[in-house]
């Protein structure tokens, strides 16, 4: 389990396309809120002949941002790009020039044991010589893991490779509405992820593979507005807690306040966590009543969780 705050901070993760020009302006005007981070995307959203003016506009994006940041404040959310091949990120980070100082990391898409290395590459390469720490955020959605007769060695070759750069995977990323593809399945708005059996699985086999060294995020939600998207969305992210992602990629600003309430900790959570991780040492017993006198806190088994718990508690806040 991640032992940083870092890990558990991207919060809300809203997709915008790469050549999107109004969305410096809307960062100025603050009208997406606050608490999310922003993945600006050069792949699935833009048209194979539209990349180089897409990172072009890009480019001018951050260059606005950069200039008003100078200038003014306003709230900046951890800043991602969203590529579509190591090359593409190793050669976007060299002509982001003094504005990379703006961006966080890159989303790689589609990610497999095959295209692993040379992300895992270029990634230390930028690392080399960045005055900070770059992150990547490999997405497990490439329909290569699907069948189960070779799904535990791929999964299993992707965490090998990983494993020399954990420090620098901030999250390890589910991509929902791909896997889907694959089948020709689209869930409606009373319908979760979770209640898709083969993709859920998929979902289950990710989290049993990373979900001790790496903080996994959640799917997107469609949708955004409409009679029952908020309802359909707040029993996915239920579910989502129960698979143990944490966060969430959205698509719309209306989604980033049901992420955040979603994720935010109880305080009785967030008390007994205080009280397993501050346990006298000695006490000659390892387990005790909660805060509330109503379950059971054992040292042994809760620490993992209280852990969890207090960093979920610094990124979302405490409820009650």
């Amino acid at each position: 389990m991640k032992n940083s705050e870092i890990y558990y901070s991207v919060g809300p993760l809203l997709y915008c396309p790469a050549n999107h020009l109004g969305v410096a302006g809307s960062l100025l005007r603050n009208r997406f809120g606050e608490g999310y981070s922003l993945t600006f995307c050069l792949e699935d959203t833009i048209r194979d002949d539209g990349v180089a003016e897409a990172e072009e506009k890009l480019c001018e994006t951050l260059h606005q941002l950069y200039r008003a940041k100078q200038e003014q404040k306003f709230f900046l959310p951890k800043i991602f790009v969203r590529v579509r091949s190591a090359a593409q990120m190793y050669r976007l980070y060299g002509q982001f020039g003094e504005t990379a100082e703006l961006v966080w990391g890159f989303n790689a898409p589609k990610f497999t044991p095959e295209n692993a290395g040379a992300y895992i590459e270029k990634l230390e390469e930028i690392n080399g010589h960045s005055k900070r720490k770059v992150y990547l955020m490999p997405i497990m959605e490439s329909g290569d893991m699907i069948d189960l007769n070779g799904r535990s060695e791929f999964l299993g070759k992707v965490k090998e490779q990983l494993s020399a750069v954990e420090e620098l995977v901030l999250n390890v990323r589910v991509g929902g509405n791909d896997l889907c593809h694959c089948f020709g399945f689209r869930r409606a708005v009373d319908e979760t992820i979770h209640d898709i059996r083969p993709v859920a699985n998929l979902f289950a086999d990710i989290v049993a593979t990373f979900g001790r060294e790496y903080v996994i995020s959640g799917p997107v939600w469609e949708y955004y507005s409409g009679d029952g998207w908020q309802e359909g969305m707040r029993r996915e992210l239920k579910l989502d807690k129960l698979m143990g992602f944490a966060g969430k990629t959205v698509i719309h600003p209306n989604q980033i306040p049901l992420v955040n309430e979603a994720y935010r900790v109880n305080r009785k959570d967030y008390e007994d966590a205080q009280n397993i991780l501050s346990w006298d040492p000695s006490n000659p017993t390892l387990v005790s009543g909660s805060v509330e006198r109503d379950r059971m806190n054992e040292y042994k088994t809760h620490k993992n969780w209280a852990e969890k718990t207090l960093y979920m508690g610094k990124a979302y806040g405490i409820r009650g």
